[in-house]
């Protein structure tokens, strides 16, 4: 039985063991991470611009060494949050603890997870990108966060406010869907026993 790691408790975690670790927030000096996305730009050219934000971390010790250093869950699938039903998985979730603890700030070059889908040979695959607000930060009874005009969704189990951009891998679900019906954790064994040791 895989163990379920609820994200609250795992973001906890990382923040006492990695509490001095500050990961470089660019991964390679094309896209400065600092400024918001202009508000007038159309949703496809702003998709773009995180396109090619995160099209250095299919290589997923780059990932690591621009700051998405902190693996937060094991790789979840539709079991492990009964809240989000759907078809799918999300795979692993790896974070960045500068956008995580950045008051529920919302900035689509700063995803707070990215998420990856085990391989039979014990790598990782890229397929998209997850934002998180905590509710310590904006309470389930507050509206919804947004996302270029796509609200978030409530993930009691994690404590948190959640939206997914799936722009690693296409997703039949819709691109801002919370499961992916063709990402699968069938071989998260040797992918959790190699990273998560």
């Amino acid at each position: 039985m895989r163990a379920r790691i609820p994200l609250t408790l795992a973001l906890l975690a990382a923040l006492v063991a990695c509490e001095d670790h500050q990961g470089t927030l660019a991964p390679d000096g094309s896209v400065d991470l600092t400024k918001p996305v202009a508000a007038n730009a159309s949703d496809a050219s702003q998709i773009a611009q995180l396109r090619r934000l995160v099209a250095p971390f299919n290589d997923f010790d780059a990932a690591v060494q621009a700051g998405w250093s902190v693996p937060v869950t094991p790789c979840w699938t539709t079991a492990d949050l009964p809240s989000q039903p759907g078809v799918g998985a999300m795979g692993f979730h790896w974070g960045n603890l500068a956008f995580i603890q950045d008051h529920g700030t919302v900035n689509l070059l700063q995803p707070e997870l990215l998420l990856y889908e085990p391989e039979k040979n014990g790598r990782l695959r890229f397929v998209g990108v997850e934002y998180i607000v905590p509710f310590t930060d904006v309470p389930p009874t507050a509206d919804a966060p947004t996302l270029l005009g796509h609200p978030f969704s409530q993930v009691p189990e994690a404590g948190v406010w959640g939206l997914h951009i799936w722009v690693g891998r296409h997703n039949s679900s819709g691109m801002f869907a919370p499961w992916n019906p063709k990402v699968s954790c069938a071989n998260a064994g040797a992918v959790a026993a190699h990273h998560h040791a």
